[in-house]
């Protein structure tokens, strides 16, 4: 939940430490010794603490770790097994609620406005519907109270915790409290309503805290927040516990699960793929699915759930990993997502430099070892420099020339490069094309590249991928032929090996002729 400073606590650290670690990570009170802690127990928990920050995890309440600990947050704690919320969602995705008990520090229209406010930020991401009612027997009972309120869990007084609410079901499910003994505003003093009230109804609709300080879910208050309450992990959570929307077929198991497969029309495709850091990212139509490398479930909506400023569709779409920044392409326009915020405008394709009439792309791949983002366009390609800006020269080629084998009777629809392959998308069907073979095959036959280097020991899975393929060997042949050596597989030493050329090895000690570097006789015969 959205730092904002505290005061210093009455408390000593470790009795500060102790009682955050009870409450939010379930730090245990010894039985006997009146109350005496485990410093086993204790260190553990306060690595666990610092594990769900991002601290360093020394177990120790350092500095940081404290100052961590006197922010002003959400109620609920941070462990799974100790929590508030204890169902997943809702069985309906129309809820009602209440507004009981008021705070006297707004004027009660201004509550209700705020209130609703924080519903209509995930109502308007979701398939999820509010609606206010007066009845005691709403799904969501919210109220403002102090202390000891009859829920198990009272409240600390000013600062601390700020508000909790209770996962969906009956009874208490859903219901949401806000600690009165705060200061209420709707700007940025004290603590903003609508933005507590956000979080904790994320709570209620079945949402847990999230390490990401960028999420609304983050347990912390922040005092500043953007006008979109709601981060992209926020929309992605909520849409995959509420949505209906049947999951598209995939073809390779790290990618979806195989259970997924038998769901799904055999012919569906998409418009554009793309890895953005450890999730790979499908656009079809105006849709979105997220899926994690390290995780099972699919994350899915309308990409304008994910991306507020963009309802339309996506055409193309790479990513640069060490910028952390993305490209989207609808038609002639596209938009630059760095991190998860979409930046700015949309803006003209031109900027790559392309002609005048190339008005739309088809599929777009950036190729990391070369610094390359390929273009694609019906049958022919670009080559993109991204560190100079420019477009390579000697482009558009036509696609079967540098990648034979593919499917040429039909439209690229979509492409995207992991662990050395480039998968391209051509309507229902996958192709795994091997981007460096044929480089590491002219490496392997001109400048002695073995086959440990080229594929790796022998009892690993093979997989023929550009950082298998040693720089030194790249480099030798860049020297030979006068290229900058860089050790990359940049275009000017791809189009060399290109080239047509005699097929005796270039390097000295890997020959046809070894040992014999000279005729004894001078005259010789041919035939």
């Amino acid at each position: 939940m959205p730092t904002s400073p505290s005061t210093e606590p009455q408390l000593s650290d470790v009795e500060l430490a102790t009682e955050y670690l009870q409450h939010f990570y379930n730090l245990k009170e010894e039985s006997s010794g009146r109350g005496k802690r485990s410093d086993s127990a204790f260190t553990a928990k306060v690595k666990d603490m610092q594990i769900f920050f991002g601290l360093n995890v020394t177990g120790s309440l350092d500095s940081n770790t404290l100052d961590i600990m006197k922010i002003a947050r959400c109620g609920v704690p941070d462990v799974e097994d100790y929590s508030l919320t204890k169902s997943a969602r809702w069985n309906k995705n129309q809820l009602t609620y209440n507004i009981g008990r008021y705070t006297s520090d707004l004027p009660r229209s201004t509550v209700d406005s705020l209130i609703d406010s924080a519903f209509s930020a995930w109502s308007r991401v979701s398939s999820l519907q509010f609606t206010r009612s007066h009845s005691h027997n709403a799904d969501i009972m919210m109220e403002f109270a102090t202390q000891a309120h009859g829920d198990l869990y009272p409240f600390d007084g000013p600062r601390g915790t700020l508000a909790h609410a209770f996962g969906p079901g009956p009874g208490i499910g859903g219901d949401t409290h806000f600690d009165d003994s705060e200061q209420w505003t709707s700007g940025s003093r004290g603590f903003n309503l609508q933005v507590v009230a956000a979080h904790e109804i994320g709570h209620a609709l079945g949402l847990r805290h999230s390490r990401n300080p960028d999420a609304l879910m983050y347990p912390n208050y922040r005092p500043s927040r953007p006008a979109n309450l709601l981060s992209m992990e926020d929309v992605a959570n909520i849409n995959a516990l509420y949505s209906s929307v049947q999951f598209p077929i995939f073809l390779f198991p790290w990618l979806f699960p195989r259970l997924m497969h038998d769901r799904c029309a055999p012919d569906m495709s998409f418009d554009a793929v793309s890895t953005v850091g450890d999730a790979t990212f499908f656009f079809r139509g105006q849709y979105l699915w997220i899926k994690h490398n390290a995780e099972s479930d699919i994350k899915e909506g309308p990409i304008s759930n994910f991306m507020p400023k963009i309802e339309t569709s996506i055409d193309a779409a790479y990513r640069i990993p060490r910028k952390n920044t993305a490209f989207l392409f609808h038609e002639s326009m596209f938009w630059t997502v760095k991190g998860s915020t979409v930046r700015g405008k949309p803006r003209s394709l031109s900027h790559f430099g392309f002609p005048v009439w190339v008005q739309e792309v088809d599929a777009a791949v950036h190729i990391v070892k070369t610094g390359r983002t390929l273009f694609f366009l019906h049958d022919i390609y670009w080559s993109y420099n991204e560190n100079k800006r420019v477009m390579d020269r000697g482009f558009p080629k036509y696609i079967y020339e540098d990648f034979p084998g593919l499917n040429n009777t039909e439209t690229i629809n979509a492409a995207f490069h992991k662990e050395g392959f480039i998968y391209f998308f051509i309507g229902p069907q996958v192709y795994q094309y091997d981007y460096i073979q044929k480089r590491s095959n002219y490496l392997s036959r001109y400048y002695k590249l073995s086959p440990e280097e080229q594929h790796g020991p022998k009892h690993k899975r093979i997989t023929r991928t550009t950082s298998e393929i040693t720089d030194h060997k790249i480099r030798e042949m860049q020297h030979f032929f006068g290229l900058s050596e860089t050790g990359l597989l940049d275009h000017e030493t791809l189009d060399t090996m290109k080239e047509a050329r005699c097929g005796v090895p270039d390097v000295d000690n890997f020959n046809f002729y070894p040992n014999k570097p000279r005729w004894k006789n001078t005259t010789i015969t041919y035939m």
